[in-house]
C-alpha cells in the first residue's frame, strides 16, 4: 500500500503534545481528476519547483540573492503560496530552513553558486546530523558553460565547476545538477521525494539560464507525490517482538527511554502507547527532549548520565532491563562515555533495527511497528515508576535574592519556567542553555528544539527565525548565550521584517562558558557588546521591537511582564547580565567529564 504525502507525517509537531496536529498540510490526489493545465508562461522550471515546494508543505523559502539565482527567485516569488524570505547571510538561511523543518517536517533555502553554497554548507551538515529533510537549492552556472574550459566568477578559479557538488555529496542524500530542461522535471522530483523518504537534506543546482524557460514537461500541475512506505519484515517483526516481550516480561523493574531518532522513525505516538501498555517509568535522552509528552504521569525526566534530572539516572541505571528507542550515544550525550549502562540489560531500537542484549539482532523491523506490536505483549509492570515515586523529592527553589542583588541564572530560568504554556516553544542554544533548558518542565503543547548532535554555536538565531515563521501561532522563547549570538546576530533583522514576536533572552556572561568548563583559556573571553543597542540599531524604527537590559530579579520580573503584556505583539530582546562563573551544576560536571574524554592519551602503538 502506498502512502500519500497528504500531510507530512512528521513525528514531532510544533509542540510537546503527542496528539497535536502536524503543520504543513499539502495537496493530495483527489479521485481521478487530471492535473490542471498550466498557462504557457507559467510552465517553467522555476514555477514547477515552486509548485512542488508548496505541495509538500513549504510556504516559506529562506534565501540570499546572487547573480546566478536571481531569475529563479523571480519565479519562486510568482508562486501564490510561496513566501520568499531574504536572510542576511547564507548560514542563517540554512539554519532558518533547519528550524522550519523541525516544525513543518521539511524546509528549503536558496543560495547562489559556490560562494553561497559553501557558506550554507555548515547549516546543511547540521540538518544532516539531525535527520531533517531540507531542500538546498543553488543557482548554478549557465548551462552553456559546462565543459567549455571557461573560468567563472564565484568559483575557486578552475574551469571545473564540481567543487561545490563534491562538498555537498557528504552532507546530502541526493544531488541533482540540472543543466538541461529534458531531465529537469525528473531530477527535481527525485531530489524532493528522496529528501522526504530519507529524512535528510538534498542538493539541487539549477542553471541560471533555465529557470524562466517553458517546457512541455511542466505544462500541467505536478501530480502530488505518492511515496511507497517502508515495510517491516513480518517474520523478523514477530521474532523481534517475541524476544523483546520475553526479555522485558521477566524483568523486575524495566524502564523505557526515548531518544532523538523517534522523530525520523515517526514513532513518538507508538512510544507513548508502549508506556501506557506496560506502565513502565519513561525517561528521555537529552536530544530527545520534546519528542514525548512530559505531562505524562509516568515521565521521570531526562536521562543524561551524571547530569540527569534528579532521581532519573538512579532509576534508569538500577533497572534490570531498559529499552532505548532511537538513541544516539555520542561523547556529549554519554557525558564523556561515562553512562553506567550494561549492554546485556538493554534493548536498542533503531528506526529499522532491533538489538536485544548481546544478541540477537533483527533487521528490517521498523521502530513504529515494533513498539506497537510489543505494547500488545507486555505485562503491566510499574515497579520502576513506583520506586521513582518513593525516592522523589521535589526540587528546591533558588535562594531568595536580596533586593537588587545581581541576577543569578537559576533565578532566570525559574521565571522562564513560569512563561511556558501550550502556546509557546523553547529554542535552546548550544552552551549552558542546553543544561538549564533541560530542566524546564514542558507543559502540554509546548515545543522544544536544540541541536545536540552537531552543536554549532549560533544555530539558534536562524533556527528561531525559521521555527517562528513555521508556527506563527506560537510565541518562541529563545535562550541564547552572548558568544553564540555574536556568530549569527544579523538575522534578528529578518525576524523584524517578518513581524515575528519572539522573546530572546540574551544571556551575557562575557564568553564561551561551555568551553570554559571543558578547557579554559584567554580565547574563551569575548569582546562585550552593547547588545540592546545593537538590536535597537537593527530595528531602526522599522517593525515592532522592544529591548531592555536587566541586572537583578526585580528588573527581570518587570521585563517579562512587559514582554508578555504591553509588548506581546513585538519582538522582545531581553539582555540578562550574569556573572561569568554563574553556570549550572550540570555544566560543571559535564564539562569535566567531556574534558577527560577529550584529553585521553594515545593508545600504545
Amino acid at each position: 500500500m502506498d502512502t500519500k504525502i497528504g500531510s507530512l507525517d512528521n513525528c514531532k509537531p510544533a509542540s510537546n503534545d503527542v496528539c497535536s496536529p502536524v503543520h504543513g498540510t499539502v495537496s493530495t490526489i483527489q479521485g481521478s481528476v487530471s492535473p490542471a493545465v498550466v498557462n504557457c508562461s507559467e510552465a517553467t522550471l522555476g514555477r514547477h519547483l515552486a509548485r512542488r515546494l508548496v505541495q509538500i508543505g513549504v510556504n516559506d523559502v529562506f534565501s540570499v540573492p546572487g547573480d546566478f539565482n536571481l531569475t529563479l527567485l523571480d519565479h519562486l516569488i510568482a508562486e501564490p503560496g510561496l513566501n520568499l524570505i531574504g536572510c542576511c547571510n547564507e548560514l542563517n538561511a540554512g539554519y532558518a530552513a533547519d528550524g522550519y523543518a523541525r516544525s513543518r517536517g521539511v524546509g528549503a533555502c536558496v543560495v547562489t553558486f559556490t560562494v553561497g553554497g559553501l557558506s550554507v554548507l555548515n547549516a546543511i551538515a547540521g540538518a544532516y546530523s539531525e535527520s531533517l529533510p531540507l531542500i538546498c537549492i543553488v543557482g548554478g552556472p549557465n548551462s552553456n558553460d559546462y565543459g567549455t574550459n571557461r573560468i567563472l566568477h564565484h568559483t575557486v578559479g578552475l574551469p571545473d565547476f564540481s567543487q561545490e557538488l563534491r562538498c555537498f555529496q557528504t552532507v546530502t542524500c541526493y544531488q541533482a545538477v540540472v543543466n538541461n530542461l529534458e531531465d529537469a522535471h525528473d531530477m527535481i522530483d527525485t531530489a524532493i521525494s528522496t529528501a522526504l523518504k530519507e529524512s535528510k537534506p538534498v542538493y539541487i543546482s539549477i542553471g541560471c539560464n533555465l529557470a524562466a524557460i517553458p517546457h512541455p514537461t511542466f505544462a500541467r500541475e505536478p501530480v502530488p507525490f505518492v511515496l511507497s512506505p517502508k515495510l517491516s519484515n513480518k517474520m523478523g517483526l514477530e521474532a523481534a517482538v517475541e524476544a523483546a516481550a520475553e526479555f522485558l516480561n521477566k524483568a523486575v523493574k524495566p524502564v523505557l527511554v526515548g531518544g532523538p531518532k523517534l522523530r525520523v522513525a515517526k514513532a513518538c505516538e507508538a512510544f507513548v502507547e508502549l508506556v501506557d501498555a506496560g506502565g513502565y517509568a519513561m525517561a528521555v535522552m537529552p536530544s530527545g527532549k520534546g519528542l514525548v509528552p512530559e505531562h505524562h504521569p509516568h515521565f521521570i525526566g531526562t536521562y543524561w548520565g551524571a547530569v540527569s534530572t534528579a532521581f532519573c539516572a538512579e532509576i534508569v541505571e538500577s533497572a534490570d532491563a531498559y529499552l532505548f528507542a532511537g538513541p544516539i550515544y555520542n561523547d556529549y550525550s554519554s557525558v564523556g562515555y561515562s553512562l553506567l549502562l550494561k549492554k546485556e540489560k538493554a534493548i536498542i531500537v533503531q528506526p529499522d533495527r532491533v538489538v536485544i542484549g548481546n544478541g540477537p539482532a533483527f533487521g528490517c523491523v521498523l521502530m513504529k511497528d515494533f513498539l506497537r506490536e510489543l505494547a500488545k505483549r507486555l505485562k503491566h509492570n510499574n515497579t520502576a515508576f513506583e520506586n521513582y515515586h518513593r525516592i522523589f523529592v521535589p526540587e528546591g527553589q533558588p535562594l531568595k535574592a536580596a533586593p537588587k542583588e545581581p541576577l543569578r541564572v537559576n533565578v532566570l530560568f525559574q521565571h522562564i519556567q513560569k512563561m511556558l504554556s501550550g502556546e509557546t516553544a523553547v529554542i535552546a542554544e548550544t552552551g549552558d542553555s542546553w543544561f538549564n533548558c533541560q530542566k524546564l518542565k514542558l507543559p502540554a503543547g509546548c515545543g522544544y528544539e536544540f541541536q545536540m548532535q552537531y552543536g554549532s554555536i549560533g544555530w539558534s538565531v536562524g533556527a528561531t527565525l525559521g521555527y517562528a515563521q513555521a508556527v506563527p501561532e506560537k510565541r518562541v522563547i529563545a535562550c541564547i548565550g552572548d558568544g553564540s549570538f555574536q556568530v549569527t546576530a544579523q538575522d534578528v533583522s529578518t525576524m523584524l521584517r517578518c513581524g515575528q514576536k519572539t522573546i530572546i533572552f540574551l544571556i551575557n556572561n562575557g564568553g564561551y562558558t561551555i568551553e570554559v568548563e571543558i578547557h579554559d583559556g584567554p580565547y574563551n573571553v569575548i569582546k562585550n557588546w552593547n547588545y540592546t543597542a545593537l538590536v535597537d540599531a537593527i530595528h531602526n524604527g522599522e517593525g515592532k521591537c522592544w529591548t531592555t537590559k536587566v541586572f537583578c530579579e526585580e528588573e527581570l520580573i518587570e521585563a517579562i511582564e512587559t514582554a508578555t503584556g504591553a509588548k506581546k505583539d513585538c519582538l522582545c530582546f531581553i539582555e540578562v547580565i550574569v556573572h561569568k562563573d554563574d553556570t549550572s551544576k550540570e555544566l560543571l560536571e559535564w564539562g569535566s567529564r567531556v574534558s577527560a574524554a577529550n584529553s585521553r592519551p594515545p593508545n600504545p602503538q
